[in-house]
């Protein structure tokens, strides 16, 4: 028999400290809640949190928890039901909204936010709740406040952050007539931990100007740093001005685990100018979708010392995203960036990264002739400078949707969740249209895999195959390793989300690289 010799090459694209460049690649994949099955909700707010063994989907109206698997439900209930579960009591007709969870990996609980409210949206409780273990289908433990228990304003849009010392709430705070501020709780965790769980030593900053601390505050979600303060982020402006704007604003909480907790003023950190999007545009009669404005939706996530946000802006005439990396310590940016599209309007993103500084940034696209569908991109430092690859499809919408109000809403944010068991693994739940009038979730298992060339031998040929994410490489070989590489001119096929190829034994020595 005919030997045949070849050695096996990663792609010759590196990205920094020798890692291999990588591609994002698809795992498990399956539509979890349904509208008007699971959830009546408009929207549904999407939010998720991964556990080393299970899956927690948390939106308007239903929690449900998958296990990693097999992905079986194994528990699902209303959101009245999961607070009144918790020992959490509410006035007849109130109802719940905009739900936050985190899986915190340190202390091995999951954490749950949402605010209740009535029709008059006046004065109102954030909820908070921990789970008594790391199974999320057990014992959980509520305690509700008044948002403004001095002046009675209403919380709006809640937002939930957590690191090794505090768990902290903040709200869009507004009277019958007009916004009137922020407003931020911090509260030590090892008190949340407690049973029964213990509120008396939280800190309370009321009614932040937004010229200050900016409008939306994200404390973000610190998993992996102990730090004696956490990061506060915040955009200037939600973009209402049809203006553009070029400034976020960060502030710091220290001293989470006591009773005094402080709160620094707001820093001005300059950025490109962002601009609310457009309402983007989508197949048929359904009219244009409300995408929102132009802060920040989704978790702001601490890694390291590096805060990473996501927010919608606007290029020429498409909806984008515009991304952040910024110093935690000095509030200095880092690095920024847009990604956009020459035909599909790109919204509702959600970011997260890994000490590698690998990013993950998933989203909902559409066009006038693409429905809205939910995608990833993936992004690394090579050389210093953030490479994205090209946009993978987790789901894809099936027509143009429409609400019965006056306009149709979307969001009110995507999610990303880091998977504690492997760096490498990220979570998304997006939304899609399931039919014209029904939206649907989407639960994905994102893979950052390196772009690396597998070989084996098939007898009288040999096998060759990479990740079919990595498509926009090309296959070279060479019979010296060290002289010129000509293109392989066969077309690979898609095999198990592979590119493979199968090729005939040569008398020499070959060699093959993948190259982009």
């Amino acid at each position: 028999m005919k030997k045949f010799s070849a050695i096996l090459l990663l792609c010759s694209l590196f990205a920094r400290d020798g890692f291999a460049a990588s591609v994002l690649q698809i795992g498990k994949n399956f539509t979890a809640a349904i509208y008007n099955t699971d959830s009546a909700a408009l929207p549904p707010d999407a939010s998720l949190a991964v556990s080393s063994n299970h899956i927690v989907e948390f939106i308007n109206g239903r929690y449900s928890v998958f296990p990693k698997a097999n992905l079986a439900k194994l528990l699902t209930k209303t959101d009245l039901s999961f607070w009144t579960s918790a020992n959490i009591s509410f006035p007849a007709g109130w109802g719940v909204s905009d739900p936050r969870i985190v899986f915190d990996s340190s202390s091995q609980r999951w954490f749950a936010s949402m605010i209740d409210l009535d029709a008059s949206e006046l004065d109102n409780r954030f909820l908070l709740a921990v789970s008594a273990s790391d199974d999320p289908t057990g014992v959980w433990r509520g305690v509700a406040f008044m948002a403004d228990p001095v002046n009675g304003d209403f919380a709006d849009f809640p937002t939930l952050g957590i690191d090794a010392n505090g768990v902290y709430l903040a709200g869009d705070m507004s009277d019958p007539s007009s916004n009137t501020g922020a407003t931020l709780i911090s509260i030590p965790k090892i008190d949340l931990l407690a049973n029964p769980p213990s509120i008396s030593r939280r800190t309370s900053f009321p009614l932040l100007n937004y010229a200050f601390y900016g409008e939306i505050l994200q404390p973000v979600v610190n998993l992996n740093v102990s730090s004696t303060s956490e990061t506060v982020l915040a955009v200037s402006d939600l973009g209402y001005d049809e203006e553009p704007h070029s400034s976020l604003i960060a502030s710091s909480i220290q001293n989470a685990g006591s009773s005094t907790a402080g709160l620094s003023a707001g820093a001005s950190i300059t950025i490109p100018q962002y601009s609310i999007p457009f309402n983007p545009a989508q197949p048929g009669a359904n009219g244009n979708i409300d995408d929102g404005d132009a802060r920040f939706s989704a978790t702001v996530y601490r890694v390291g010392n590096f805060v990473y946000a996501t927010h919608s802006t606007q290029v020429g005439l498409r909806a984008a995203i515009q991304w952040f990396k910024i110093n935690a310590s000095s509030f200095s940016l880092i690095d920024s960036g847009i990604i956009s599209d020459p035909v599909l309007d790109l919204f509702y993103p959600s970011i997260i990264a890994n000490t590698n500084e690998t990013m993950v940034i998933a989203f909902n696209a559409s066009s006038s002739t693409n429905p809205i569908s939910s995608y990833a991109v993936l992004g690394e430092p090579i050389n210093g400078i953030m490479n994205f690859g090209g946009f993978v499809l987790l789901k894809a919408g099936t027509s143009g949707y429409r609400t019965n109000s006056t306009s149709t809403r979307w969001g009110d944010y995507s999610a990303l969740a880091p998977d504690p068991a492997d760096p490498s693994r990220f979570w998304a739940l997006t939304m899609y249209p399931s039919s014209s009038i029904a939206w649907s979730t989407q639960i994905t298992e994102l893979i950052a895999a390196p772009v690396v060339l597998s070989i084996s031998n098939l007898s009288s040929n040999v096998s060759i195959s990479w990740p079919a994410a990595a498509s926009a490489y090309h296959l070279q070989t060479s019979t010296n390793f060290s002289a010129s590489w000509s293109a392989v001119a066969q077309t690979p096929v898609t095999n198990n989300n592979h590119l493979l190829l199968v090729l005939g034994i040569t008398n020499s020595a070959q060699f093959f690289r993948l190259i982009k």
